[in-house]
């Protein structure tokens, strides 16, 4: 049950395992960050000479969850390690940014070891990746890319408290040839890739043997997928074209084309329908082809086909690049990690439920133990108002609308198990994904407060139940720029705003934003910089 998952888990028992879980999904959105008084240089520690009465926290990941739970975690208390393959953090959402050249790489950066530098404490970094957990054992096995090591880049390590903030990975929905031919925007080094591609599609059309058909098809840029990253794109793109491109290869643009491939019948669907009409009017004045209502079947070295769902037409596009912007799902190790722990949460649950130990539960059991369902698994009971059921019973019914006298554990884990796959999950930003480490931060700092059971006693008519509230995600709005100096926003309260006064506050916002204040000068300076002289075309 994926949507479970997102709420974490602290037990405090010798007979359990000790795990502490987040998953993120991070791949924009905005979350500030505080500047904290510098302290003493970062100590790595043999194992043998850590202080064994604290309790080792292992943070795999340095991205949103994972640096939000540094900055805010009291890490005195906690023999923390983390491992990553990246030793940086990276502000996401300017992403779209530096594939152009408008903000460069290196400015929306922050080295990990400079960000746990800060904190009162030692944290060991260790940049290497994690590519199996051992959760019955408590142990991950870890490796670094290196071939210098020669066979020594493999290690475990153990803990107490594991924090998966790992993220995700691009999900191409198995199609054939988008892992050959397709770019990616998830990290910094899938900017710089598509910032190189881009120029060389306009370096190759300006060769004088290349017919006029090679260079329109060079100058093809197509972009699959109509969220964010991928609106953001072809906006950066677009203006690129225009401002920067055409003053520099004169003759391409009436050659130079952009497409954005949208599944669904319109782009920015999970915004405002004001937001995503403003956006599809901006493009069409703009000249940026959007082809809604297409599905992608296969990806070529020169062409994309695509098939017109409404009329299941195939068509074979040509193109010089193209960027898969679908989505994302959950990382490999991360879906293994789930299946070796299972539902123990839900059994636990249960058999505390059942209290004559028949291995069932009666109406009357399930109606004892739902309020404990409610707070542990808040999306029951956005199910239950969004289906307009009137009864928590109602979850007891069978396909034909039959009231169950009695669950066993197998129909109580389904009757959940429903329930989640219906309701929607967390979107994938980096808002959800800082305020997830925010919140496991703040359960780790009051640990101590709740040494019976952090999570809250599940025996009935106990007090200081649940002193540690399931994750609540909070909205504070999201940004789509879109070219031209024009943004779109919408803010809590249903408030849509559009235009350039919008892309001035996204600025304002973006700036703020920051990591640090090295990283928000340096944007700044980049922004700068292109309003005075322009975006940097050297393939570099």
């Amino acid at each position: 049950m994926g949507g479970f998952s997102f709420f974490s888990r602290l037990h405090d028992s010798s007979n359990i395992t000790k795990l502490l879980v987040v998953f993120t999904l991070s791949s924009g959105g905005i979350i500030s960050y505080s500047e904290s008084q510098s302290g003493h240089g970062v100590r790595t520690l043999e194992p043998s000479l850590r202080d064994v009465k604290k309790k080792k926290v292992l943070v795999l990941g340095t991205g949103w969850a994972g640096i939000s739970l540094l900055k805010d975690m009291d890490i005195s208390s906690y023999d923390v390690q983390v491992v990553s393959p990246r030793n940086y953090f990276a502000f996401t959402p300017l992403l779209p940014s530096v594939t152009c050249g408008t903000v460069e790489a290196r400015s929306i950066v922050e080295p990990v070891r400079k960000i746990i530098k800060k904190k009162s404490g030692e944290v060991q970094f260790l940049e290497a990746e994690c590519v199996k957990i051992d959760a019955a054992n408590k142990k991950v096995l870890c490796r670094h890319n290196d071939d210098l090591l020669q066979g020594k880049g493999e290690f475990l390590l153990d803990y107490d408290y594991l924090v998966i903030a790992v993220g995700a990975q691009v999900n191409t929905f198995n199609t054939a040839g988008v892992m050959e031919h397709c770019h990616f925007l998830k990290e910094v080094e899938d900017a710089q890739k598509i910032r190189n591609s881009v120029i060389d599609c306009f370096e190759r059309s300006a060769l004088p043997n290349i017919s006029e058909e090679e260079r329109r098809r060079n100058l093809h840029f197509v972009i699959v997928g109509g969220g964010p990253t991928g609106v953001e794109f072809a906006a950066e793109l677009h203006d690129f074209v225009q401002e920067d491109v055409v003053k520099l290869y004169p003759k391409v643009q009436d050659l130079t084309k952009i497409t954005v491939v949208q599944s669904g019948d319109h782009i920015l669907n999970m915004f405002d329908e004001r937001i995503s009409s403003f956006a599809e009017q901006k493009f069409e004045r703009d000249g940026i082809e959007v082809k809604t209502g297409c599905r992608v079947i296969s990806v070529s070295d020169k062409a994309i086909d695509m098939k017109l769902k409404s009329k299941g037409e195939v068509s074979s596009v040509p193109y010089g690049m193209v960027v898969w912007s679908t989505g994302t799902v959950t990382r490999p190790v991360v879906r293994d990690f789930m299946e070796q722990i299972g539902q123990e949460d839900i059994s636990k649950i249960f058999s505390v439920a059942d209290k004559d130990n028949s291995g069932t539960l009666n109406v009357k059991e399930f109606q004892d133990v739902i309020e404990d369902i409610l707070v542990r698994y808040p999306q029951v009971g956005l199910y239950l108002k969004s289906n307009h059921l009137h009864s928590v019973t109602d979850l007891l019914k069978d396909p034909q609308g039959h009231e169950s006298k009695e669950i066993d554990i197998e129909g109580f884990k389904l009757a959940l198990s429903h329930v989640d796959s219906q309701m929607k999950s967390l979107p994938a930003t980096a808002q959800v994904a800082a305020q997830q480490g925010a919140y496991l931060a703040r359960c780790f700092n009051h640990r101590e407060d709740c040494k019976l059971n952090p999570e809250g006693p599940i025996r009935f008519g106990e007090s200081g139940r649940h002193q540690f509230r399931p994750f609540e995600y909070k909205h504070f709005g999201q940004f789509a720029p879109l070219g031209g100096e024009q943004a779109a926003a919408e803010l809590p309260g249903d408030w849509v705003s559009t235009g350039h006064s919008t892309q001035w506050l996204w600025y304002s916002v973006y700036a703020s934003k920051q990591v640090s204040w090295r990283t928000r000068m340096l944007v700044v300076s980049d922004w700068t910089r292109r309003f005075i002289f322009g975006r940097d075309s050297s393939r570099i």
